[in-house]
């Protein structure tokens, strides 16, 4: 996936093959192209080779990507349209890595201009002069990348540029390209220019891109600059913008030649794709955690209690599994500590074997709660259900919980579990409390490697990986209203008896 390279960053180097002077670009049989012939025959070459024309876009390969290469072929502009966290901007930087990797410019450019393809006065007497002897520069597809995010407060001047007086003041006139400080858009000439949430922009600067996107030119201060622009602009909407924060000027929409529609994944296996390639996760988080997470911000996306207008962002699933791996990693670093003491809540439970193998952290379904309380700044609730917005989404937590205990535990005889506490035995879990103990408590059950299986965590898991097990049975078992649970004071959990 293409990149924007950071201001630290160190520019990639060219090649020491590629060539030096005008003359040898024309022997070496180089032929100019336009940005948009550079992206179709880019995207056509991978299309032929079988390569992944959109690495890294998940969820979109039967829906917006056959979009997306339609307008590229077409050699359109366009916009896409979609709520929050629906992955548009991440989409359209991937777009840089159609770009040939590495282009000729006039060396000192502020227009990445093309030394056969001069645009200002001033470098074309410099290319007339000098001939095939002026020295070419390279430009790596990294550096032609130009992105803005829409704000109020965007000027004319940020986006097109504006006259210098201090040009003005050397003896340069009115009129002279020489004058002009270039905004943004004209400084990714030949490259793509990106502005995200466009409908934040301001009409009267969204007037200011019509010349852009039609006639290729720009005008800056009451006079026009006849410069060929040579771009692909792609810009970010959400479809509430058209009508609440803002809206797309109807002559600006007229002239994106494509209006994209993107969308959330459609299926839970799209949703788990996504979290495992996104997600940074700092302990392990087995599949049937993750599982719960992904069912869990399905369902607050399809929730009545939530403003569908403004949509349950991806990056909600992402930081879910992120926030349970991390409650993981703070389970094993407090059980670590010096004779096996506990701060917090749990503090009082049986000390620790200071000699027994340290706690590995792997992630439990119990550890999804924090959650419900940590993202709900990511959720825009309607306006009747305030004040009960972690409530809701516990109830939605459990539901999901509850879904993937069926859907991977179903048909299984799980009364082994049931057994157990059936005369009154107890089995405490919670945030704190050890996977040895954990087991210790659970013994030997009948059933239990079978659902160990079935969760995928193999035939020989580690005590971790089979107390984050044993605690998914117990609460799958208690949602479908098979075991008791309480949860005390001191914040564990206790399962036993029938509810």
């Amino acid at each position: 996936m293409g990149r924007v390279t950071a201001p630290n960053q160190a520019l990639p180097v060219p090649p020491a093959d590629l060539p030096g002077t005008l003359g040898a670009l024309r022997a070496a049989g180089h032929r100019y192209q336009t940005v948009k012939q550079e992206l179709r025959h880019n995207l056509l070459a991978r299309m032929r080779s079988g390569e992944d024309r959109f690495p890294g876009i998940v969820g979109y390969d039967d829906s917006v990507l056959p979009e997306v290469e339609r307008a590229l072929l077409a050699g359109h502009d366009m916009v896409l349209l979609g709520e929050r966290g629906q992955g548009k901007t991440r989409l359209i930087r991937s777009l840089v890595a159609l770009l040939d990797e590495w282009t000729p410019v006039l060396p000192g450019s502020v227009l990445n201009e093309h030394p056969l393809h001069p645009l200002t006065p001033a470098s074309r007497a410099l290319v007339a002069e000098a001939g095939d002897d002026l020295p070419v520069g390279w430009l790596h597809r990294s550096m032609r990348y130009g992105e803005k995010l829409a704000t109020p407060d965007t000027s004319v001047g940020d986006l097109i540029g504006d006259v210098d007086p201090i040009r003005l003041a050397q003896g340069r006139t009115l009129g002279d390209p020489e004058t002009i400080h270039f905004g943004l858009v004209p400084r990714t000439n030949r490259g793509i220019f990106a502005v995200n949430e466009l409908p934040d922009l301001a009409e009267r600067i969204q007037v200011a891109l019509l010349n852009v996107l039609e006639e290729r030119d720009i005008q800056v201060r009451g006079y026009q600059l006849r410069l060929p622009l040579d771009l692909f602009l792609v810009a970010s909407a959400n479809p509430e913008d058209y009508t609440n924060r803002g809206r797309i000027i109807t002559p600006l929409k007229d002239r994106f030649g494509a209006e994209v529609r993107t969308h959330y994944p459609v299926d839970l296996e799209l949703e788990l794709a996504l979290i495992r390639q996104e997600a940074d996760l700092v302990a392990e988080v087995p599949e049937h955690v993750l599982e719960v997470l992904a069912r869990f911000a399905r369902a607050v996306r399809e929730s009545s209690s939530v403003d569908p207008r403004s949509g349950v962002s991806a990056r909600f699933a992402i930081a879910a599994a992120e926030t349970v791996a991390a409650a993981a990693l703070r389970r094993a670093g407090l059980l670590a500590g010096p004779a096996g003491t506990r701060t917090g809540p749990s503090a009082g439970t049986a000390p620790a074997d200071a000699t027994a193998r340290p706690e590995a952290p792997v992630a439990r379904v119990g550890d999804a709660v924090s959650v419900t309380s940590t993202l709900r700044g990511k959720v825009e609730f309607e306006s009747g259900e305030e004040g009960r917005e972690t409530e809701i989404l516990a109830h939605l937590l459990r539901t999901a919980t509850a879904e993937t205990f069926r859907a991977r535990l179903a048909g299984l005889d799980l009364s082994g579990f049931t057994a157990l506490v059936a005369e009154g035995a107890v089995i405490e879990t919670g945030e704190l409390v050890a996977s040895a103990e954990l087991l210790r408590q659970v013994g030997t059950v009948p059933g239990l490697a079978k659902a160990l299986d079935r969760l995928g965590l193999g035939d020989a898991p580690t005590p971790e990986q089979a107390a984050a097990g044993v605690e998914f049975v117990l609460e799958g078992l208690h949602l479908t209203r098979r075991l008791g649970k309480d949860v005390t004071e001191s914040g564990r959990t206790v399962y036993g008896g029938r509810s």
